[in-house]
């Protein structure tokens, strides 16, 4: 027999042998194991000056319950619940208790395999092939993952989207607000309808879905419902600038809705208007030359730039200068604010980037989505992403915004005078 034959070991059809996922799993379990038995003990160390009267101590480790299995990302954990005892013989209300928050008593499944279903939803799966492609996912074994489980979970989400849509926005404030009107591509019916979403920017620099309903994106009554409804549920101070895009029936309405709110036209769907007036064999040309007014260093020149920009222009394409133009006071009011937050203010990007990954599940879905199961798969999905949007550039300029300090080319306006002076 030849010495260097290989045996491969036997396997049920249909099992995925990948050791590096054995290897990932093996790994994840034993941090997990760390990280619950290092919970128990900074639970107990914080009673550790708790004592009987015969001076023992009165919160101590307890072992581990039975091991149970939680579905993961990358498959089935098996992991033991640490235990804590309080020696102290006191009455049920006041005996000290200890609840994992890594591990909650109950749980068989991560939070981050409650984000894959949707997506899941979004791509099309049927109720019938859920455990098929879960199995795929997360190894053979699946038990709580049944239809009923999964049905249970959409009723779920849809009682998180009402509480969500009735929250309390009295202690809430927002300096910055982006908006837009999302086509999924999900064949939602009516064709006409999509996604109208607000994000807000906090005084903290965070950012947070603020507003999220079905509505017609051009239509001023869709957005007037919308910032009537927030405003209704306390969000009573307005934000100092909103940017989204110019053919929004939301400008409409921010005008009746919160008047004394600035207004920014997002320069990515600008530019693409503008450039549907060129030809393809001029478009890198006049995308420099549009480039080179957003990005000007200061409102003097750029508005020197779109002077340039229409002499080049004028004479031939006098539709994409008109196109450029029209909007100069509401494509320039980043100017007046911190400069290190125009990366953010001059388009509508924290909305396109959230929904890119979003719009990438949708298009591929193989049935029809209810308008109803788009929203409710949507604002699941968008939530569990919020979780991980990075805060604005510049936080500290934040509250100087909120005082009202006027900022003229990107910093406080007496600076520069100063450097003018200078």
């Amino acid at each position: 027999m030849n010495d260097d034959t290989t045996i491969s070991p036997l396997h049920q059809p249909g099992s995925i042998l990948d050791p590096l996922t054995e290897i990932a799993r093996e790994g994840a379990r034993q941090m997990l194991a760390v990280a619950l038995k290092a919970e128990a003990a900074s639970f107990v160390a914080r009673f550790a000056d708790e004592r009987l009267s015969n001076g023992r101590q009165r919160v101590v480790h307890h072992g581990t319950g039975p091991e149970r299995t939680i579905q993961t990302g990358i498959g089935p954990l098996a992991v033991k619940r640490h235990k804590v005892r309080d020696r102290a013989a006191v009455g049920a209300e006041k005996r000290i208790r200890f609840t994992s928050n890594i591990l909650p008593r109950w749980a068989r499944r991560s939070r981050s395999l409650d984000a894959l279903l949707p997506v899941l939803y979004l791509r099309g799966v049927s109720m019938g092939d859920f455990q098929e492609a879960l199995t795929a996912l997360l190894g053979p074994d699946a038990p709580n993952l049944s239809p009923g489980v999964i049905s249970r979970l959409s009723a779920g989400w849809q009682e998180d989207y009402d509480r969500w849509q009735r929250r309390d926005l009295s202690a809430r404030r927002y300096v910055y607000i982006w908006a837009d009107g999302v086509y999924l591509q999900a064949r939602m019916e009516p064709q006409a309808e999509c996604m109208l979403v607000i994000l807000g920017a906090t005084p903290e620099g965070k950012k947070e879905l603020v507003g999220f309903q079905v509505g017609v994106r051009e239509s001023a009554q869709s957005w007037r419902e919308l910032l009537v409804d927030l405003k209704a549920r306390g969000l009573a101070v307005p934000p100092e600038l909103a940017v989204g895009d110019g053919a929004l029936g939301f400008w409409k309405a921010m005008d009746e809705v919160f008047p004394s709110t600035r207004h920014q036209r997002c320069w990515f769907h600008k530019m693409a208007n503008v450039l549907n007036c060129f030809p393809k064999s001029m478009q890198p040309a006049v995308t420099a030359d549009l480039r080179e007014i957003s990005h000007a260093e200061t409102r003097a020149a750029a508005l020197t730039a779109i002077e340039t920009f229409k002499e080049k222009y004028a004479a031939k394409y006098q539709r994409g200068v008109s196109c450029l133009t029209k909007d100069n006071e509401a494509l320039l009011a980043f100017y007046d604010f911190p400069a290190e937050h125009w990366e953010h203010l001059r388009t509508s990007n924290p909305i396109e980037s959230v929904f890119a990954t979003v719009r990438h599940r949708t298009v591929r879905t193989k049935g029809a989505l209810s308008q109803k199961t788009a929203k409710l798969m949507v604002f699941t999905l968008v939530r569990a992403a919020s979780k991980k949007w990075r805060k604005l550039n510049g936080t500290n300029q934040l509250p100087r915004v909120i005082e009202g300090v006027r900022f003229t080319d990107g910093v406080v306006a007496d600076d520069a005078n100063q450097s003018r002076a200078a």
